[in-house]
């Protein structure tokens, strides 16, 4: 009887330990599936004549599978994403600016050029890297508009951006083969930073009409 119980005893300890592997696994996995593949670096909130514009650069490579899929005919669709919130000590945060942009990602087998494209901007390239290199490189990006008064020139609050690949503007059969899997899992974590709102960049000054223009005297003798 006390052979049974001891071993009856090592074999609850080693499923309790059995189990209790699994369940840091499992507790592992989805960080590793959601980890971030694109890292955001040198964010940076600019005054323009537009208002405030956002640059930053982004690093990050397309895996075999996505490059497969651009090749072939599939359009990738990346959002950038940006917001300013104000912390309160009575409620929640208040948000001040929010602004998203899609960027889509093409390729046209009769043309063999890459296109990149938002809103109504285009521009091609003869190579994916070409293509990816621009979409890196985030340059004056307008987030908040010119006169917008709940911003005050000097005051620092906290900014976020990231980049992600929006899978929801997939065709519906990828879509579904894209859930749970990490080849197409490519998004950046927020990158937060603290950010002082600059003064307004002084508007050009209006160009004189043609017909305002007061043509020379020419003496003539």
């Amino acid at each position: 009887m006390p052979i049974t119980m001891a071993f009856s005893t090592a074999c609850s300890k080693s499923m309790a330990e059995y189990l209790h592997r699994w369940l840091v696994l499992l507790a592992f996995v989805p960080f590793l599936a959601w980890a971030a593949e694109i890292e955001v670096s040198n964010p940076q909130l600019l005054a323009v004549e537009d208002g405030l514009a956002v640059s930053a650069d982004f690093r990050f490579d397309l895996n075999p599978r996505l490059e497969e899929a651009v090749t072939k005919g599939v359009v990738l669709y990346f959002v950038a994403e940006f917001e300013i919130n104000r912390s309160r000590w009575y409620w929640l945060d208040e948000k001040l600016a929010s602004r998203s942009q899609t960027f889509s990602l093409s390729y046209h087998a009769l043309t063999r050029q890459y296109r990149l494209s938002t809103g109504g901007l285009h521009q091609s390239f003869s190579t994916l890297s070409g293509a990816l290199a621009v979409l890196s490189r985030l340059r004056n990006w307008v987030v908040v508009d010119r006169g917008d008064k709940s911003l005050r020139p000097g005051e620092s609050v906290p900014a976020a951006l990231r980049l992600r690949l929006d899978l929801n503007q997939l065709p519906r059969p990828f879509q579904i083969s894209a859930l749970g899997n990490k080849d197409w899992n490519l998004a950046s974590d927020w990158k937060i930073w603290t950010a002082t709102i600059p003064a307004p960049v002084p508007l050009s000054p209006p160009a004189a009409p043609a017909s305002a223009v007061t043509p020379a005297v020419v003496e003539t003798k």
